[in-house]
């Protein structure tokens, strides 16, 4: 039985964080192991210049921390193809094809990119290679015929603008040389984690995350900073578990879910002091954590390695990218000469 095509990655903008590992990495690593799918990991440095352009070496110096972030969790490229966006020529040529398939005003409506221009503060002066990422990442779906994505639930609109384009291509070429993609979400509560300071979304922005390459130190100290309940002064004082950033991590990270269940009864009851709570979450994060931090040490005593990983990677993605292009070629008819 052949393989489905799975297809994932991360804007390299700067170290990933346990808000991407919960989220998506590992379950990326799930499925790769599975055996089910043939798993692409796009490192999407074209997308991450869209809002970057102005400072590109924040993407190159990006590039390895992401690269070894990958490695450290446990992603495989025996086993996965970890390649990077921008050396793969086929997708920014699939990309214009598509562009004539899709009006400004869909791309204006989509909800995810619509959050996102709000988010980035753009106002009026929207980079045209930001408005038109869902094409280019449609072209990115499409040029390795994938059809499984992990995504977020945020990212859903982006999918289905990606089959309406899919859909038009083949209708109006009169083809079936694309498939639809699907999502493949987080399971109930493996989603978006929060920010250290109880902020909704864990962001490298707002300087508000744990990251995968914090040293135990650091770790502990981010932890022993984070929000908790405002109301729960004394260690006798009945303190609420909603909303409280220590909680929200412990039910992601313990598994020992009647030990978290006993803390919040407390906590809840009074007479337990969020110094206690923080300081078991260190332990159960550290658990979590070491393992991956001493892979990603190794890694990085041989950057080089890496970087020749990254280079077979781009150079299978870009054999598997460029049958896809001429068989789109053929379906617009601009093999002129072919023989």
């Amino acid at each position: 039985m052949e393989k489905k095509v799975l297809l994932t990655g991360d804007r390299p903008t700067g170290k990933l964080h346990i808000g991407h590992y919960i989220g998506s990495l590992k379950n990326r690593v799930k499925l790769q192991n599975e055996g089910k799918y043939d798993p692409y990991i796009m490192i999407a440095d074209t997308q991450a210049l869209t809002d970057n352009a102005r400072d590109p070496e924040k993407i190159r110096n990006s590039l390895i921390q992401v690269a070894l972030d990958y490695l450290a969790v446990g992603i495989d490229p025996k086993k996965s193809t970890i390649f990077v966006q921008s050396q793969i020529p086929a997708l920014f040529e699939l990309t214009t094809y598509y562009m004539d398939l899709v009006s400004v005003a869909r791309l204006e409506r989509n909800p995810t990119v619509k959050s996102e221009i709000k988010q980035k503060g753009f106002n009026d002066s929207i980079p045209v290679g930001f408005l038109n990422y869902p094409v280019s990442q449609t072209a990115d779906i499409t040029a390795f015929k994938a059809t499984i994505i992990p995504v977020g639930d945020d990212q859903e609109p982006m999918l289905e603008q990606a089959r309406e384009i899919v859909r038009t291509f083949n209708r109006v070429y009169n083809c079936h040389v694309l498939l639809e993609p699907k999502g493949y979400f987080p399971a109930k509560g493996q989603g978006r984690l929060p920010g250290l300071d109880g902020n909704a979304k864990m962001s490298k922005s707002l300087g508000n995350a744990i990251y995968l390459s914090d040293d135990a130190k650091t770790v502990q100290k981010k932890v022993m900073s984070m929000y908790t309940d405002p109301d729960h002064i004394h260690i006798e004082d009945p303190g609420k578990v909603e909303g409280n950033t220590v909680f929200t991590y412990l039910d992601v990270f313990d598994p020992d879910k009647d030990k978290v269940a006993d803390l919040k009864a407390q906590y809840q009851k009074g007479g337990l002091g969020d110094v206690k709570i923080k300081r078991y979450l260190n332990k159960v994060l550290e658990s979590e954590l070491a393992p991956i931090r001493e892979r990603r040490a190794k890694y990085a005593k041989n950057e080089d390695a890496v970087y020749d990983m990254l280079f077979e990677g781009s150079k299978k993605a870009n054999k598997k990218a460029n049958e896809t292009l001429e068989q789109v070629r053929d379906a617009i008819g601009l093999n002129y000469f072919k023989r």
